[in-house]
């Protein structure tokens, strides 16, 4: 049976499309919720007039991705201390909120504000109401990004990283840092299960996409669908392809062509950039 909730986090464009590649949701839709008017348009909310607020309903599915993973990417994936803005966009229309459906998930918000509160220089912002009735955006609004290509700004928050990551992991994953060949512990490692992004916890890498290496560092030749994204690396007077976490966009490695097995890839992933479960996971994220 599949859960429902409602989440506004600015634009609703860019919050649909990063609810779009979690693993085990099922369906999304941008709408207006929490204002006076019914029926409003998208021209009613911008006005910031309505009190209503652009949000996203996601349904997925709790055996594979808990309502706590769901609050995780809406966490990660938007400043919550900015009162009625996001980036260039102001207004209420543009607030943090979330709009629980059962005791559970009001529950389950307040929890992870007190988490995230730990990592903020500034107060968490973030509503926790229960929601109202929800209005459909006009077609036109709904999976905008994959209609148009376009793509939201990605938001950085350092002070976050440094008050929830070690220093050793902080310089790593957030400013592109290479430990020293063969001292990761998962260099020669070899137990079966997942390997989850050091800084926001997303699943990168299954044990069985793990292979020895002679280079000093963990190598894998594929990761799980939709888990990492590379971009070009002009460090160092090379040019290299840096592997991301698709998540949080921290930095776990590189990726080169040189790997042994039949994908001929070798995904190089510092150690300090991984955390292991032994349990099986389902992959977060999805292409």
């Amino acid at each position: 049976m599949l859960a429902e909730i409602i989440l506004a986090a600015g634009c609703f464009w860019g919050v649909q499309a990063t609810f779009d590649k979690v693993n085990g949701v099922r369906a999304t839709e941008v709408g207006y919720i929490g204002g006076t008017l019914d029926k409003p348009s998208y021209k009613d909310v911008s006005s910031g007039k309505t009190g209503h607020a652009e949000a996203v309903k996601v349904s997925f599915d709790p055996s594979v991705v808990t309502l706590g993973e769901i609050l995780d990417v809406f966490f990660i994936s938007h400043d919550p201390t900015t009162l009625n803005r996001q980036g260039p966009d102001k207004g209420t229309q543009y607030r943090s909120a979330i709009f629980y459906m059962t005791p559970e998930q009001k529950k389950a918000a307040e929890e992870k504000i007190k988490e995230y509160s730990l990592y903020f220089d500034k107060p968490i912002v973030t509503q926790v109401v229960p929601a109202t009735a929800f209005y459909p955006a006009e077609e036109y609004h709904q999976k905008y990004f994959e209609k148009t290509g376009g793509r939201c700004h990605v938001y950085r928050n350092e002070a976050m990283w440094k008050k929830k990551l070690s220093a050793e992991r902080y310089e790593i994953m957030r400013e592109k840092g290479t430990e020293k060949p063969y001292a990761g512990k998962y260099v020669n490692f070899d137990e079966k299960g997942i390997y989850r992004c050091g800084a926001c916890g997303r699943p990168l890498f299954s044990s069985s996409a793990k292979f020895a290496t002679a280079c000093g560092w963990p190598g894998f030749d594929r990761p799980l669908p939709g888990a990492v994204e590379t971009r070009k690396d002009y460090s160092n007077f090379t040019v290299r392809d840096e592997v991301v976490c698709s998540g949080c966009g921290s930095h776990l490695g590189h990726v080169f062509k040189d790997g042994p097995t039949e994908t001929g890839i070798r995904y190089c992933i510092n150690s300090l950039a991984l955390d292991f479960e032994e349990a099986k996971m389902t992959p977060l994220m999805r292409n």
